[in-house]
């Protein structure tokens, strides 16, 4: 059973907003605060799943975009997972409630007149195979995790011996919490300059994640400064009640040989396990980056993309790969 807009006087969004507040397990990533930070001055929305008695059983949240003649869904920018999650952990393990509420999700992204569907579904999400039976076509996605963070001699044990000697070079390096959100974004504006790189966010989109994130205390900014105070290394980090993501990490290339990333990673771990939650690396699809996190002795893991391409844009798609494909030849 679903709810195309309205239950009783509520919208899916309203009706979202409460289920979030009592939801704790929810990924941070498909939270309400979450989509309204990442998606400021964009339509973001819900699909509901509902079993007999009305109560959410899964939920779908969703960025919507609009140009010209085409509607998409599209995955919002720093955010890592979307698409379908659970309620109850006893539904995502029920393969006959998995197969119906993913035909209902199905139905539902139809009914919305979409030219395209793309989105990160959560780590093991067992709506993955039932989605790929329906029609749509999933690839893997790669992140590194260290999910036991307890016994933090054993975690530095397992970095590699050329992160051990990175962190021998930052002993005289130190980890600070006070910088502010302003500095953090020109920080990485100019750290991507200094590599011929332009940011991909803007100073307003990470003013609003930051602000919605520090009200919920689920963020912090983490810098490596030299006995000067000179900032070699910041992140941007944001954590639930499970992980901690890695999400926005920068160094200034001209003090790659200082130690700084080593000891912004280690730091980082350490503020994980504060919290007594894993830490995960936020993606790693790029092999350079992905190398430099298996050093840390993190684990890869998998999830999976999950997309569509609908009606005649499947055919205006494919052309359009193959003449990009051909212009590069």
């Amino acid at each position: 059973m679903h709810t195309n807009c309205i239950l009783g006087n509520m919208t899916n969004k309203e009706l979202y907003r409460e289920f979030c507040q009592t939801n704790g397990d929810l990924p941070l990533f498909m939270t309400d605060w979450w989509m309204d930070a990442v998606c400021a001055g964009k339509q973001w929305d819900v699909l509901l799943s509902l079993d007999e008695n009305g109560n959410i059983q899964a939920v779908l949240p969703y960025l919507l975009r609009e140009r010209a003649w085409m509607r998409y869904i599209v995955m919002p920018q720093q955010t890592q997972i979307g698409g379908i999650w659970f309620a109850d952990a006893a539904i995502s393990k029920d393969e006959n409630k998995v197969v119906d509420i993913c035909r209902d999700f199905a139905q539902q992204l139809g009914d919305l007149r979409l030219s395209y569907y793309y989105q990160h579904y959560p780590i093991d999400s067992t709506a993955v195979d039932q989605m790929r039976v329906l029609g749509f076509k999933t690839k893997e996605r790669v992140t590194y995790r260290i999910e036991d963070l307890s016994n933090l001699d054993k975690v530095i044990a397992a970095f590699s011996k050329n992160k051990k000697r990175q962190l021998q070079k930052a002993l005289s390096l130190h980890a600070d919490m006070n910088m502010n959100v302003e500095d953090f974004y020109r920080y990485h504006v100019q750290c991507l300059h200094n590599q011929g790189k332009q940011i991909s966010y803007s100073r307003e989109f990470l003013l609003v994640l930051e602000r919605k994130a520090r009200r919920l205390n689920q963020c912090q900014i983490l810098s490596i400064c030299n006995a000067d105070n000179e900032v070699l290394a910041a992140a941007f980090l944001v954590w639930d009640k499970h992980s901690m993501y890695y999400l926005i990490p920068c160094y200034n290339p001209q003090h790659k040989d200082s130690g700084a990333s080593a000891l912004l990673v280690l730091e980082a771990i350490k503020l994980a396990r504060q919290q007594g939650v894993a830490f995960d690396f936020e993606g790693s699809m790029i092999k350079g980056v992905a190398n430099h996190y298996k050093q840390f002795g993190s684990t890869r893991t998998l999830y999976y993309s999950v997309e569509k391409y609908y009606k005649w844009y499947f055919w205006f798609a494919n052309a359009y790969n193959w003449l990009r494909e051909r212009k590069m030849r």
